[in-house]
């Protein structure tokens, strides 16, 4: 081969190596995607246990607000922050409260269901009563039952302490009392969910109700009761014998991004889901992926 041949080819070859180098360059440094979600503390729990097989099987870093909504964040937060969501900025918010059609269609919403969380009704631990039946519970909430004895503990006023969020929403504490005037009017009515479960384990006589996925302080004095003899477990919201339920879901605004929609599909129906779905007693209400 001449000399020239060999200049030509020397140069042929160093300009594919900077061309190939500037594309593996730039496939390594490409940015992770972030995806922000906000929203309320009990589907922040679930997002939170599984963040990292998010990360790491969708190749995206995820910021997840709403640990603090037991400081009174929530459904509202978790709307707003979806309505943010635009390109190179995607967002999500999740809820615990079914939206209605009107709200939904109002704001432009996509609804992604998650879960069925059973809300639990608790009760301070020094308290004797292991079980009410289902009107009974709710003639407590309402009122009309307003001392232990009548279901069969101590001869003590009952304390109702209550967080009557979204009461514009149906579900949540609304499949106890379907609406805020039915509620007891002298209940202590408190701004966030953790005040319920102090509240309950401040009063020997208190009772209140809170989502499966509440992260309990040791420190705090409460119990879960059982409602007519049944659990507040997945298998028994699924063949309804349990009455009590919020629903968990996600919420988008507009279209999504690749990822973000994938990460969806994956807290829906991925395996990781269902292993922290078991341990809360949560009945899933999408399929699982093969």
């Amino acid at each position: 081969m001449s000399n020239n041949n060999l200049y030509w080819l020397s140069r042929f070859a160093g300009v594919w190596f900077v061309i190939g180098w500037t594309v593996v360059g730039a496939v390594e440094k490409a940015p992770t995607p972030t995806i922000t979600g906000a929203g309320e503390h009990f589907t922040w729990v679930l997002l939170d246990q599984i963040r990292p097989q998010l990360e790491r099987d969708q190749r995206l870093k995820l910021s997840l607000i709403g640990q603090d909504s037991m400081l009174g964040h929530g459904c509202n937060v978790g709307i707003k922050k979806a309505k943010e969501n635009r390109v190179g900025n995607e967002t999500f918010g999740f809820v615990c409260c079914p939206l209605a059609k009107e709200e939904v269609e109002k704001e432009g919403l996509t609804v992604h269901p998650i879960a069925l969380e059973p809300l639990l009704i608790i009760v301070n631990k020094s308290n004797p009563v292991q079980d009410i039946p289902i009107e009974k519970v709710r003639a407590i909430f309402r009122g009309e039952i307003r001392n232990w004895k009548e279901v069969g503990g101590e001869d003590r006023p009952i304390v109702v302490v209550l967080r009557p969020h979204c009461p514009q929403r149906p579900g949540h504490w609304k499949t106890i009392v379907p609406t805020l005037e039915q509620l007891r009017k002298d209940r202590i009515e408190v701004k966030a969910e953790v005040e319920v479960v102090q509240g309950v384990s401040d009063f020997a006589e208190g009772i209140g109700n809170i989502g499966s996925t509440w992260l309990f302080d040791p420190s705090q004095r409460v119990k879960t009761v059982t409602v007519s003899g049944v659990a507040p477990t997945a298998e028994n919201l699924h063949n309804k014998r349990y009455p009590f339920y919020q629903e968990q879901s996600i919420v988008t605004h507009g279209e999504l991004s690749a990822p973000l929609a994938n990460m969806i599909r994956e807290v829906q129906s991925g395996q990781d889901f269902r292993g922290v779905a078991k341990k809360y007693e949560l009945l899933p209400l999408t399929p699982a992926l093969p």
